[in-house]
């Protein structure tokens, strides 16, 4: 039972990153659209552990690479992850990973800020080495168009989840919802 638990719980925030993900602001001086995906990979980082975790979001992608239009803008597809924004979506993996090893291995607040801070940095540099060899363009011009704008607004998505995270654990815990996930 343990492990048919963990096994829907893991595809409940696969399908949750589903629905969030294509629904994006587009920004006119980058080709990365902003998007809720950090927001829920950071949230669910509290309540998975780090082998779950990780594992709702390769879900994710896989179902994005067959095909189902679950990536930004409603699009799907191995063109997509070959695409500009590819890098960022293979960062969602190390972002999940890191994020969730410091939540579920720490109890300090500091230590669960530092790993979301983490991973978003595994994020943003994944997916800048591959926009970088995609469009052909130097390491600081990719940073300028696709890691700067978005650094306050990432600051804001992990404030929410470490809000959100922390009141969500408690609960689940307090309720004995999640059993082995």
């Amino acid at each position: 039972m343990k492990h048919t638990n963990k096994i829907v719980i893991t595809g409940l925030f696969a399908a949750i990153l589903c629905v969030s993900a294509p629904i994006v602001l587009p920004l006119p001086i980058s080709p990365v659209p902003v998007s809720l995906v950090p927001l829920v990979i950071f949230i669910t980082s509290f309540i998975l552990t780090p082998g779950a975790c990780t594992m709702s979001v390769l879900v994710y992608l896989m179902l994005g690479a067959a095909g189902l239009p679950v990536f930004s803008g409603f699009t799907g597809g191995l063109g997509v992850l070959a695409g500009p924004t590819g890098g960022y979506l293979a960062g969602y993996l190390a972002a999940a990973f890191i994020s969730s090893l410091f939540n579920n291995r720490f109890r300090q607040g500091f230590m669960h800020i530092t790993g979301m801070i983490t991973g978003l940095a595994a994020m943003y540099f994944t997916g800048t080495i591959w926009f970088t060899f995609q469009q052909d363009t130097g390491f600081l011009q990719a940073l300028a168009v696709c890691v700067l704008p978005y650094l306050a607004g990432d600051a804001v998505k992990i404030a929410a989840a470490f809000l959100i995270g922390q009141k969500l654990r408690a609960y689940i815990s307090r309720n004995n919802i999640i059993k082995g996930a």
